[in-house]
């Protein structure tokens, strides 16, 4: 059966399971949005800006496990997915990018909207493909999706010239996918596997860290296994968090710059490491010759590049980490590590980092911490980058995975209010909180046009302290408090929340917090409460730019009362 490249298409991603889309339409890729009215399983949705189409996608994929799908047309409409394309390769999100070319005679002679988006995006894809003939075009949204679902997940764009989704060929969807050079290693070496439980065994004061590799994998269970068996405390990496229920006696937070006191003192102390699903970003690990001094490390990771990239490893083990820890937990030995768990124990009590200061004013802590309180926990939260995303890190308790969602490696403000409405799509019957600064709001705030659009019970609390909140506390820490381009205006959130049809309220109270959010739960549509909060407050712990995880600021003592 012959059929166009834009039918090819859509009966391509009928058969990988696709069911959402976020996009936005122009005229290199006009052809594929005129068969989509033939095609109603598949649900487009309309963005406002191609950015949020690509944190869109993202955030769907972080909160379902399937494959995330985002449009766009040639030239701006590609540029414009390039951050959320970076922040889903930095963070290991399955996504593929779908986007329109000019036509193949245009192509190299700087036609109108033309870009060399392969070219542009080469490294910060998986992979990616310009597709010149109709006929392979089935293979390639066939491999695509194997691509960016296996292994270590990311994202891939497929660049469709305008001709070839005109261009008709037979329909054939390939069986099945075997690529030559794509065979990522699964199972982890058993004399490795064997190694690591010999370390673990005799370590006096083990330590796990668990990244995203952990949820990706799907191995929470083992994860949690290993910890019991062997009596062993976890950290977390911020994208790690929700891999091990936070309430655990075991689990001891998140590590690194902005991590736990004394998550980062039992890093510095422990004779064993067991890094599982993570790449040591030098957000978690700090000053790299400063990091768990004294102790042996294991690595457990399907990327073999992410192996010695940053931090020696004693034991490689290079397998899918379900897999791996399965193996693991067969020859890891009960123990009983009373002594190290007690020393932590005594490290939490003196360094009390979640503590809330007494205080008139209103705290971003104080207001993510009745958002817990509130919803119980049973919420997925999306952040934006800075400050709101370590209140939302330290306040709000994790117990599922991809319960946090929040753009790690490329750190892109605006991230927040596409990939909240995007988990929203993805989770219908889920509460969805986004929780943004008042800066990162503002870059991508027309997608509130798309949350009415679509109908989405979207909750929105904006962190409201009129500065760049993250570059001011750098600025007053490290640069003599010199201002310089951190102070933020900005419009009144309630009247465009509302202009866009949205209820909203704004909270500049403590007493007045408890009644907004639930007001909002409440609500059955989307709500925004604009949080006006105490303008300077800072993120504590924090270890400074150059220091090691040992060297960490903590809040002053005398400003400190827990509650």
């Amino acid at each position: 059966m012959k059929l166009t490249g834009a039918q090819i298409l859509c009966e391509s991603l009928i058969k990988e399971g696709v069911e959402v889309m976020f996009g936005f339409p122009g005229g290199a890729v006009l052809p594929f949005y005129d068969v989509l009215p033939d095609y109603p399983q598949l649900r487009h949705l309309l963005v406002r800006h191609e950015q949020g189409a690509a944190h869109a996608a993202d955030g769907y994929a972080r909160a379902s496990g399937r494959v995330g799908v985002c449009v766009a047309t040639s030239g701006p409409g590609g540029t414009n997915l390039v951050t959320g394309i970076a922040g889903a390769y930095l963070d290991s999100s399955p996504v593929v990018a779908i986007t329109g070319q000019v036509a193949r005679p245009f192509i190299g002679k700087d036609a109108f909207q033309e870009v060399d988006i392969t070219g542009i995006t080469l490294p910060i894809t998986k992979h990616n493909y310009l597709v010149m003939r109709a006929e392979d075009m089935a293979a390639v949204v066939n491999e695509a999706f194997h691509i960016a679902s296996t292994g270590r997940p990311g994202p891939i764009l497929i660049d469709i010239p305008r001709d070839v989704f005109i261009e008709e060929a037979e329909f054939r969807y390939p069986d099945k996918v075997n690529l030559r050079g794509y065979k990522p290693t699964i199972q982890g070496h058993p004399a490795q596997v064997k190694k690591a439980a010999k370390l673990i065994n005799e370590a006096k004061r083990p330590l796990i860290i668990a990244g995203r590799g952990v949820i990706i994998s799907g191995a929470c269970p083992q994860l949690k296994e290993l910890a019991e068996k062997g009596q062993i405390p976890v950290v977390t990496t911020l994208l790690g968090i929700g891999s091990f229920p936070q309430s655990h006696v075991l689990s001891l937070g998140m590590l690194g710059m902005h991590g736990m006191a004394h998550a980062n003192m039992a890093v510095n102390a422990a004779d064993l490491i067991v890094a599982i699903g993570m790449r040591f970003d030098d957000r978690a690990t700090a000053k790299v010759s400063g990091f768990a001094p004294h102790a042996q490390i294991i690595h457990i990771d399907i990327d073999p590049a992410e192996i010695g990239k940053n931090v020696r490893a004693d034991v490689p083990i290079v397998g899918d980490v379900k897999n791996v820890l399965e193996a693991l937990n067969e020859q890891v030995s009960p123990q009983n590590r009373v002594d190290w768990i007690s020393q932590i124990e005594e490290w939490q009590r003196e360094h009390p980092s979640t503590a809330i200061r007494e205080t008139e004013s209103l705290l971003p802590q104080y207001v993510v911490r009745q958002i817990h309180e509130i919803t119980r926990g049973n919420a997925i939260v999306v952040t934006g980058v800075g400050q709101n995303q370590m209140w939302a890190a330290h306040y709000f308790q994790y117990e599922r995975p991809n319960t946090l969602i929040s753009c790690g490696g490329l750190g892109p403000m605006g991230f927040e209010l596409p990939a909240a409405l995007g988990a929203k799509v993805a989770c219908p019957e889920e509460t969805v909180w986004c929780i943004a600064g008042d800066g990162g709001f503002q870059m991508t705030i027309q997608e509130l046009a798309t949350v009415v659009q679509e109908d989405l019970a979207l909750k929105i609390a904006i962190i409201n302290n009129r500065f760049l909140g993250m570059v001011r506390q750098w600025q007053q820490l490290f640069y003599r408090r010199r201002y310089v381009a951190t102070p933020l205006a900005g419009p009144d959130f309630v009247k465009v929340a509302e202009a866009y049809g949205i209820a909203a309220v704004k909270v500049t109270d403590r007493l007045q917090v408890i009644p907004a959010i639930e007001r909002a739960m409440e609500h059955q549509g989307p709500f925004l409460i604009d949080f006006v909060v105490e303008p300077e407050e800072n993120v504590y712990p924090m270890v400074p730019p150059g220091a090691a995880l040992a060297e960490i600021l903590e809040q002053p003592r005398e400003e400190v009362s827990a509650r």
